[in-house]
């Protein structure tokens, strides 16, 4: 690879032109020659058989060219843009300015590039701290949870009552006609629970097992099947059981069972401490958060779309990713929410836009202050990931692309920078802010 000039443009855009030698070029022909020219045929010979210059003739003279040309340029354009000193950020625009096997090839190509970054101020920022103590009501909400996850489900006898839990089968009508989807068999609902139309649930407080009853509801005007939207619909019902939670007392005993304390007072002090750490995590993180924003918005650069796109289609990979393993597709899923790729797509583009900032700033501070990850850091890293994953750490470092992680690490120190030279006013948080915490 020859770098014959780089120009910059405009919005963070740079133009390269290189050429790819002539025996480099030369060869990587010969190779597609090799195993496309078997799919031509050429009069007066069998197919396969023709002689390269007859095939070229035939179907032009750049019928290997652009093959050719994508197998090499990935390490070419590599080459080009270290060369260049440039960081490309998007998908390259590429045009083929001349290709031969006596000169090789020059190409032209126009791509996104990382923008410079001019900082604001980041050292000295003033932030206010709003710091959160654990309520007894948040303990006390605890200890109601374990209550319940180990409470007994035991038969009730009479009417369904709010927070029973009933073994139902439905079948749904809207206009007299039965909808997919709309029926089940021995389907567990916990009353109460809002996990049906509004409506519906109510309608079966108060009935027995063994009872059928019809229960009457109007769909949501936004409900995302839309032939169903703003519809009355009859639900049939068929009530096989009632169950109610008994709750086993909150004493000692619980403890012991749930926990690895013998006192309550104990096991309620460890839920006390656990909610404060949480909530000092939560405090902490408000305040990287204002101070982020605060370079964010005294930060100058042009950002190209490009880095929005790809940040987008990363988050959208992640989210169909955690769909799959799941049991979904993320096409099944779209439709199920009534959303085209499009526009689920588009939803993205705040979050993306605000990481890619984010990111930027903060890459730009840790340029700025020379701070990089060590090897401490890297190594410490590497073994919470192994530990979380429960992977051998030379596994973990095959896996990890290391120089992404050197950044993300030292982006996070760049934060920590960032705090530790930040003016932070504490102050208390009113009582009804720190219970909905």
């Amino acid at each position: 690879m020859n770098l014959i000039k780089c120009e910059k443009l405009e919005k963070s855009m740079a133009e390269l032109q290189f050429s790819i030698d002539a025996e480099t070029y030369k060869a990587e022909v010969l190779k597609v020659f090799k195993t496309e020219g078997k799919k031509y045929t050429v009069q007066g010979f069998r197919k396969g058989k023709a002689p390269r210059h007859l095939i070229e003739r035939m179907y032009g003279p750049d019928v290997f060219t652009y093959d050719a040309i994508n197998n090499l340029f990935p390490a070419e354009f590599e080459a080009a843009v270290k060369a260049a000193g440039i960081e490309p950020v998007g998908r390259p625009e590429v045009t083929v300015d001349s290709a031969s096997d006596d000169q090789g090839a020059v190409l032209t190509v126009k791509v996104a590039v990382k923008p410079e970054v001019k900082l604001g101020a980041y050292s000295g920022l003033t932030v206010e701290k709003t710091v959160h103590t654990v309520q007894e009501s948040a303990v006390d909400a605890e200890l109601k949870r374990v209550q319940e996850r180990n409470a007994r489900e035991l038969t009730r006898e009479g009417a369904a009552e709010n927070g029973d839990i009933v073994d139902i089968d439905f079948e749904g009508f809207a206009d007299g006609v039965a909808f997919e989807g709309g029926k089940a068999e021995h389907y567990h609902l916990t009353l109460g629970s809002g996990s049906f139309i509004p409506g519906f649930e109510e309608q079966i407080v108060g009935h027995a097992a063994g009872e059928e009853f019809d229960v009457n509801v109007t769909f949501p005007e936004q409900y995302q099947a839309e032939n169903l939207a703003g519809k009355p619909a009859v639900f049939k019902i068929k009530l096989h059981e009632v169950k109610y939670k008994e709750l086993p007392a909150l004493d000692d005993e619980l403890a012991k069972d749930c926990s690895e304390y013998d006192t309550l007072e104990e096991f309620k002090e460890s839920i006390r401490k656990s909610n404060q750490e949480q909530l000092d995590k939560q405090d902490d993180l408000a305040v990287e958060n204002a101070l982020v924003d605060q370079v964010i918005e005294g930060m100058e650069a042009e950002i190209p779309q490009a880095m929005y796109e790809v940040r987008m289609d990363e988050m959208v990979n992640d989210f169909a990713f955690r769909v799959e393993q799941q049991g979904l597709t993320l096409e099944n899923y779209l439709k199920y929410m009534g959303q085209t790729m499009e526009q689920f797509r588009a939803s993205f583009m705040p979050q993306a836009e605000k990481q890619v900032k984010i990111r930027l700033a903060l890459e730009a501070v840790a340029n700025a202050e020379n701070i990089e990850a060590s090897e401490e850091d890297v190594s410490a890293e590497i073994k919470r990931i192994a530990d979380q994953y429960k992977m051998e750490e030379d596994k973990v470092r095959e896996l990890v692309n290391m120089d992404e992680l050197k950044k993300d690490l030292a982006i996070n120190k760049a934060i920590d920078f960032i705090k530790s030279h930040a003016n932070i006013v504490e102050k208390a948080a009113e009582a009804e802010q720190t219970d909905a915490q």
